[in-house]
């Protein structure tokens, strides 16, 4: 199926956590209640709080029947892509649809604002995993790092994380993205576990800038640091680390807007791509090669890698 025919389904992308994810995209790009010093995505340009149907879930729903149906395979479809999924008031609905067409297991990634909310609640009882995020111990370094929309306050984040946690009985991953010289020290670590506590997620993972950040003062984490701060949990956090890739499996030939639609999701890697789109590595080399040459997307060196975006990303 050509990239080009799709607007919400995207992928199978290579996950870190989640293997391989084939993508569920229910937002215009960058339509968030927060924005993230660190997102891999840029700064947001749509701040807002209201859910609505961004994207008639009817043809959401139509589009990922189609791809499961041409025989996709996944480890899991995640809700996940331009901004935050919960914005979106439909999504309870293809949730629900997901599970009907296939028994891939579905993961929502959210940044957790909006989990105060009983439809929120309500629309993701269908989740097999939720995994929301806490990158702040206080009001302070919460604004500071996800600058987010004035009617999502600390406390209303923190009292939704645990509501939601009495509400949700499956999976809960709770997400920490870590910051040097910001949220990377022991005092701001261990008030971020004494939270975490009080919410009992299944697992706590430690995150760090990987791709190109909103702000070039989110600085990564080195591995060694944050094993350390991770004994500060208990039971310990887990680092999430980059996988192997796994074998490639066949979603169909990959041409120039598929490439494209993964890129405006996440900037990518030669490996990620190929390993997304179920490329040889050579092959994907060549489709970023021709890109570049046309002007169509940007490489940039991040932490020690070359990623590709594309090239009117602000």
């Amino acid at each position: 199926m050509s990239g080009g025919s799709l607007r919400c389904i995207f992928g199978p992308v290579p996950s870190r956590r989640l293997g391989r994810s084939l993508g569920v995209d229910l937002v215009p790009l960058k339509t968030c209640t927060y924005d993230c010093i660190y997102c891999q995505l840029g700064r947001t340009t749509v701040k807002t709080t209201e859910r609505r149907e961004y994207v008639p879930a009817s043809a959401v729903i139509d589009e990922l029947r189609r791809v499961l149906e041409a025989g996709v395979q996944a480890d899991y479809l995640t809700f996940s892509g331009s901004g935050e999924p919960t914005l979106h008031a439909g999504i309870g609905d293809i949730l629900a649809a997901a599970k009907r067409f296939s028994k891939i297991p579905v993961a929502v990634l959210t940044n957790g604002s909006l989990l105060w909310n009983k439809d929120v609640q309500k629309a993701l009882v269908n989740a097999d995993l939720v995994i929301p995020s806490l990158d702040a111990g206080d009001a302070n370094l919460f604004r500071y790092v996800n600058r987010p929309h004035p009617d999502v306050t600390f406390d209303i984040m923190l009292g939704g994380l645990a509501s939601f946690r009495q509400r949700f009985c499956k999976p809960i991953w709770l997400e920490v993205m870590l910051l040097g010289g910001v949220t990377s020290v022991d005092e701001e670590v261990r008030r971020i576990a004494r939270l975490a506590k009080h919410m009992a997620p299944d697992r706590v993972q430690f995150n760090t800038v990987v791709r190109p950040p909103a702000e070039d003062y989110a600085l990564r984490v080195p591995a060694e640091v944050m094993e350390r701060l991770a004994g500060l949990f208990d039971p310990p956090a887990e680092v999430v680390a980059p996988r192997e890739p796994p074998p490639s499996s066949a979603f169909g030939a990959a041409d120039r807007e598929a490439v494209l639609a993964l890129l405006r999701r996440r900037p990518c890697t030669t490996q990620d791509v190929a390993t997304g789109l179920g490329l040889h590595v050579g092959e994907s080399a060549k489709l970023l090669e021709s890109l570049l040459a046309e002007g169509a997307i940007i490489r940039v060196f991040q932490t020690g890698q070359y990623f590709h975006l594309p090239a009117d990303r602000e």
